[in-house]
């Protein structure tokens, strides 16, 4: 069962640029090494089921760790999701959402949030927790760096 204090959740972020945008940044996973400081490296096909496949820096360490997951949500300009799921070797569980919301024409806002779930929840909240909600907060600021860099050059 799911648990409320196993959910970590970034800052949200106000971002000066249409939702489409920051949605464009988000799917476009080739480019995630010029502005995720987080997960410098993602590789999915963006359809439900894919493997996602990401390699993510700990900020505490700055050791890069590999993570595998399957994509569960592609709503355009409003969800991208994945999950970790439990094999034999490996009991670990969690979901991973994205949310975009458009505020207006040219803005909208961002947060991301991780459940851990599972036998394990407990013990990776534990271990992992705090140093998720740095990356996740840094990469709130990064994808909002990007997104009104880019909507900047086009208009």
């Amino acid at each position: 069962m799911a648990r409320a204090e196993n959910i970590v959740t970034s800052h949200t972020v106000e971002i000066n640029a249409p939702a489409r945008v920051v949605w464009e940044v988000l799917i476009d996973l080739d480019n995630y090494h010029q502005w995720n400081s987080f997960c410098p490296n993602i590789q999915c096909g963006l359809q439900i089921g894919d493997e996602v496949h990401m390699q993510v820096l700990t900020p505490d360490t700055g050791e890069t760790v590999p993570v595998f997951e399957y994509l569960v949500a592609c709503d355009s300009e409003q969800l991208l999701s994945w999950e970790q799921r439990p094999v034999p070797e490996n009991m670990d569980a969690a979901r991973r959402d994205q949310y975009i919301k458009a505020i207006d024409a040219n803005r909208c806002s961002y947060f991301t949030t991780d459940i851990f779930l599972g036998l394990n929840q407990d013990t990776i909240m534990r271990e992992h927790g705090a140093w998720v909600k740095i990356g996740f907060d840094q990469m709130a600021l990064d994808l909002k760096r990007r997104a009104e860099e880019l909507h900047a050059s086009r208009t």
